[in-house]
């Protein structure tokens, strides 16, 4: 892992992730002092229309590009001393696409540090291989972890056979084989399927098997626990 140059302020900042993660997806962390930090942040996803979504995104923007971001300031020192013309990542995370899993506050890292590839059940789909390879590859990452979690959707859907518009079924083929072992446990094939895939990576991909045969690269797997904020290996 790439040495970080820590904020006087980051102590603090462990603390507030911790407890984010930890608190607020079970309604635990007051109010009050969220609206402070965040003013849009608590705002209930069913009020807002399309043009107003897209104008929180706006001024989102706005503030990073101004460097007034409500976010962190090692966040701003980084990205301005080290990833504007490279991108140094120690470790990749394929994860499923729920908005639920935030990838690097689950893992107290920031900008550069986590390349991250995302798609509905953190299936490992030729895309996505693609991706990870290039992490391998080129950006010689040194971990790739498969991070499922808990209450997945795509899982859910899957196990049920869910008849689904357009194309989302496409990607029952991609979880069959850990819903088929599972015996009919929701939380079983959550866990299984980060565990398959993890392995599909290291069997499927000629890159990523001789970074690992070269002791370059470790391939893990895990699940996020939505109500907690741990990540349980497995």
């Amino acid at each position: 892992m790439q040495n970080r140059t820590y904020m006087p302020g980051n102590f603090q900042r462990r603390q507030f992730l911790q407890t984010a993660l930890s608190s607020a997806v079970v309604g635990a962390v007051a109010q009050t002092g969220l609206e402070l930090a965040y003013p849009t942040a608590l705002r209930a996803q069913t009020t807002l229309t399309p043009e107003s979504a897209l104008q929180s995104l706006v001024e989102g923007n706005q503030r990073f590009s101004s460097n007034q971001l409500s976010s962190f300031q090692e966040d701003l020192t980084i990205l301005k001393n080290h990833t504007v013309d490279k991108q140094e990542p120690f470790a990749a995370v394929l994860s499923c696409a729920d908005s639920r899993v935030p990838v690097e506050l689950i893992f107290d890292q920031t900008i550069g540090h986590v390349f991250v590839t995302r798609v509905a059940g953190n299936i490992a789909s030729p895309e996505i291989i693609a991706s990870l390879e290039y992490g391998v590859a080129v950006l010689k990452i040194k971990v790739l972890l498969v991070l499922g979690h808990r209450n997945c959707g795509a899982i859910k859907a899957a196990m049920n056979t869910d008849t689904v518009p357009g194309q989302i079924s496409a990607l029952y083929p991609h979880l069959k084989a850990a819903v088929d072992r599972s015996d009919g446990k929701f939380a079983k094939a959550v866990e299984l399927n980060a565990k398959y895939q993890a392995e599909l990576l290291g069997s499927s991909s000629t890159v990523i098997k001789q970074a690992v045969k070269d002791g370059a690269l470790k391939i893990a797997s895990g699940v996020y626990d939505l109500e907690t904020g741990k990540v349980n290996f497995v």
